[in-house]
């Protein structure tokens, strides 16, 4: 069976020095805050060409912490609207709501699975404070067209870079410029990914940055004094060790992943499969690569039947789960077509030309 995501394999040439990371850190004594993620925070930033980066405990807490981060500094109020994709992982919608925010969904573009640009403007009302932005699949969202429409209306932008580790353009760095803020995640099968859970922050707002510091840490910059109703959401030492290894493989892993979707969207030629959009301007890192189908089952059915696994990200869209009941009966066709057909296809650094070629030819069978 050719794995979707071989995880044991990708981390397997770390082992040795995941295990001398794990004793320096046991030998140091300091497992909360310490050298790991200092060193990691000033790494990502850099990598990431911002000022600031903040490690927390989840890609998830990111998204909600930086909101609240707003709110603290007067920015965004409870109540408040922030524009979001239909489409995307119901984690970018649940953070809206946690931090008492309410999430207003976007049709996505059927090419590109991203947040349509042109169908914004119609979802601003007076009460929209923010766009939270979805980089999904690992493809940049259209910055220029968004930011556009951020500075018209005077609204922030929030990205959730949870699955775009190193998509970083022109684009992205001009919104970032902006006094935006980016999450991401370092769930295991992230581009980037540790051994556990593990999130971070990056930004050029040195203000936001402050806070976003402090209410990571029960919302106290020096102990035992704390100046916001803060949580406990702190990236592991251990995980930032771990993180401080892998990063400087981030682009030629990246790279991999763009070399195995080039031979996909060359010489898989089949009616039947509809090939993801690729704007090679814009620097996709395929964290997934999703094709469509109509009929999902059956191919999933035939590819597992030739050893092939692979993955629906996501079979029920966020509008139409129990959650959120209230929403069930909206109609959003694009994002509802998008959820029926997409499939992911195996895509890592560690997926070998024999195993490529056999999934091509066996994509080129299915009839």
């Amino acid at each position: 069976m050719i794995s979707f995501l071989d995880l044991k394999k990708i981390n397997e040439p770390y082992e040795t020095a995941f295990q001398e990371k794990l004793k320096l850190v046991l030998t140091n004594g300091w497992y909360i805050l310490g050298k790991e993620v200092e060193t990691f925070e000033k790494a990502f930033a850099e990598y990431c060409n911002t000022k600031h980066c903040i490690g927390v405990g989840n890609g998830f807490d990111a998204l909600v912490l930086i909101f609240k981060g707003y709110i603290e500094l007067g920015k965004l109020k409870k109540g408040d609207e922030v524009i979001v994709p239909a489409n995307t992982y119901i984690a970018s919608i649940l953070a809206i709501l946690q931090a008492d925010l309410i999430p207003v969904l976007v049709e996505p573009k059927l090419e590109t699975y991203n947040i349509d640009p042109d169908l914004i403007q119609e979802k601003i009302t007076a009460k929209t404070k923010a766009i939270l932005v979805v980089h999904l699949y690992g493809q940049m969202c259209e910055m220029d067209k968004i930011s556009e429409i951020a500075k018209k209306n005077n609204l922030i932008v929030v990205e959730d870079a949870a699955q775009s580790h190193g998509a970083i353009n022109n684009q992205q760095l001009t919104i970032n410029n902006l006094n935006s803020a980016i999450a991401y995640s370092f769930y295991p099968g992230k581009n980037l990914g540790c051994l556990g859970d593990g999130g971070a922050i990056t930004t050029n707002d040195s203000e936001l940055a402050k806070v976003l510091f402090s209410l990571r840490n029960y919302g106290s910059e020096k102990k035992y004094h704390n100046e916001y109703i803060g949580v406990n959401s702190r990236l592991d030492e251990l995980q930032a060790g771990f993180l401080n290894l892998k990063l400087p493989n981030l682009d030629s892993d990246n790279e991999k992943r763009r070399k195995i979707a080039k031979r996909y969207l060359e010489e898989i030629k089949n009616d039947k499969i509809i090939l993801p959009f690729w704007d090679i301007s814009n620097n996709h890192v395929f964290h997934l690569f999703v094709i469509r189908t109509e009929n999902r089952d059956k191919l999933q059915e035939y590819l597992t039947q030739n050893n092939i696994q692979t993955v629906i990200h996501y079979p029920i869209p966020p509008h139409k789960q129990n959650a959120f009941s209230e929403w069930n009966a909206l109609s959003f066709p694009i994002t509802e077509k998008i959820h029926n057909e997409v499939l992911s296809l195996p895509i890592s650094p560690v997926l070998t030309d024999t195993e490529i070629d056999f999934i091509i030819e066996i994509l080129n069978q299915y009839n």
